[in-house]
């Protein structure tokens, strides 16, 4: 596998959430750098050695609310 897309956006509670595209792994952090490792370790965690994707792209969406 060459890449996989992580959806990233600002968890309600505070910090961050990130869900991978097309497979079953979700993880949480407090910022974006704590993310980064937390997302590392987790495609460690889903993936064996030989079938481990060489890119993890993180794509970030931010809401933001403006009046009118």
């Amino acid at each position: 596998m060459e890449e996989i897309i992580f959806l990233v956006e600002e968890s309600a509670e505070g910090g961050y959430e990130a869900r991978a595209l097309g497979y079953s792994i979700y993880t949480e952090a407090e910022d974006l750098e704590e993310l980064k490792v937390a997302v590392r370790d987790a495609v460690r965690c889903h993936f064996e050695e030989d079938q481990m994707p060489r890119i993890i792209r993180l794509h970030v969406v931010k809401d933001e609310v403006i009046t009118v």
